[in-house]
């Protein structure tokens, strides 16, 4: 999916080698079972995934609040992504919502499904310590519903197109030449790249749905209609999505792996010359030190279909506060740093590689710094304004399903099924899977 199996390492020249899972998601066991809205008036507990990622932030959420609330404190207790939807699903059909800690993170893609199937964990953000304006409307609307925010953004799941510019020198290209293009372009150029280089400009699990669902989002479409119903079969965009992907694995510009760490492998052992991923991606990328400088970054190619647009993500989670928190804290809390604090984004870039959601981080001098890897370029600054242009999708409650229904329909288009007919097979199973 996504922040998957990232690997959230560097920023400012440092390539942090820790490997991570699902959405910034780490593989770490759980911890106790503390409630919040315990009663003192100084202290919230956090749930969250991945010591060096969220729980760190979270840390250095608390220095930043505790500057001008000096007797506040978080109790932050490890939960994987996995147990914490375990636990929420669990206490919602028993209704124990005391034991609910007064904050917990949301993968951005799953935010829907809970707050439409257990409205009564969550708490909605009500007073005025939080502008969702500073924020991409697109992030911002995974916590929307009905017209309620559930969540505030945290980290960007924000979409690249990463290049190897020594690559595309040899071909006669530079990065300019792969910005604000269509995905004819794109693979017209692949195809040049690759007779000239013997480089695949694209790898990518065999079976994964994450460039196609990347690509539908781009043009704001959805797999579900405003209703929540599944959108599978004649969707125009998804149906240009399949056939560019199809046509990128035919024409040998896409080269598809069976795993993650294979897909990783042909980013650092130079098997292939680019990738589109979130901008966590880059992590994974920086491992390989030897090429250093050797790497630029642009926005996506875009589909012919009506709406489109060169912008997208995957991945990406937020803060949700629960029907057991203190409110007005988590609110003033949550507002104060992860929706306003350049300090405390300036401090978990270069140490977690955690870009910001909130816009105004990217004008800070953190952001706008040259880094070196990518040849000088400032792509943490420049992505910041990408996400600005992503456009809204809606996810709906059955997303996961929808996903994996068509991940399942890629495996049968690429093996020989006519797209119709396996997607209209993914509409099927998700229609079951809702009854």
């Amino acid at each position: 999916m996504q922040r998957s199996k990232k690997v959230a390492a560097l920023a400012l020249g440092l390539a942090l080698p820790m490997a991570l899972t699902l959405s910034a998601c780490s593989a770490g066991g759980s911890g106790g079972d503390s409630g919040g809205g315990d009663g003192d008036d100084n202290t919230l507990t956090v749930w969250a995934w991945d010591p060096a990622f969220n729980i760190y932030a979270m840390e250095e959420a608390e220095k930043v609040y505790q500057q001008d609330h000096p007797d506040f404190t978080l109790d932050i207790i490890e939960v994987t992504w996995e147990d914490l939807q375990t636990k929420l699903t669990t206490l919602a059909q028993s209704q124990a919502f005391d034991e609910l800690p007064d904050i917990f993170l949301m993968q951005n893609n799953a935010f829907q499904k809970n707050v439409i199937n257990y409205p009564d964990l969550f708490s909605t953000y009500t007073g005025d310590a939080i502008d969702f304006s500073e924020f991409p409307t697109s992030v911002v609307d995974y916590s929307t519903i009905d017209g309620e925010n559930y969540g505030v953004p945290f980290d960007s799941g924000t979409a690249i197109t990463a290049l190897r510019t020594d690559v595309l020198e040899q071909a006669g290209y530079t990065v300019d030449d792969f910005t604000d293009i269509t995905w004819d372009e794109y693979i017209e150029k692949g195809k040049d790249v690759l007779a000239k280089t013997g480089q695949p400009l694209l790898s990518g699990q065999a079976g994964s749905a994450d460039l196609p669902v990347m690509m539908l989002q781009s043009a704001g479409a959805s797999l579900f209609d405003d209703d929540g119903n599944p959108t599978i079969v004649d969707n125009e965009a998804l149906n240009a999505a399949v056939d560019v992907y199809t046509e990128l694995v035919d024409s040998g510009v896409l080269v598809e792996v069976n795993s993650w760490d294979e897909y990783i492998g042909t980013l650092v052992n130079g098997n292939v010359a680019g990738t589109i991923n979130g901008i966590w991606i880059v992590g994974s990328i920086q491992t390989a030190e030897d090429q250093s400088g050797r790497w630029g970054m642009t926005n996506l190619p875009k589909l012919d279909v009506a709406d489109a647009t060169n912008y997208s993500a995957n991945g990406g989670s937020s803060w949700a506060i629960s029907s057991n928190a203190n409110v007005e804290l988590a609110e003033d809390f949550l507002g104060a740093t992860f929706a306003g604090s350049t300090e405390l984004y300036d401090t978990i870039l270069p140490k977690a590689g955690a870009v910001a959601n909130w816009i105004p981080a990217g004008d800070s001098a953190v952001y706008a710094e040259p880094q070196e890897f990518w040849g000088g370029q400032p792509i943490f600054q420049e992505v910041v304004k990408f996400g600005a242009e992503v456009p809204s999708n809606n996810t709906g409650a059955y997303y996961y399903e929808a996903r994996d229904a068509v991940s399942a329909a890629m495996t049968q288009i690429m093996g020989g099924t006519p797209r119709d007919e396996a997607l209209a097979e993914a509409q099927a199973n998700v229609e079951f899977a809702m009854q």
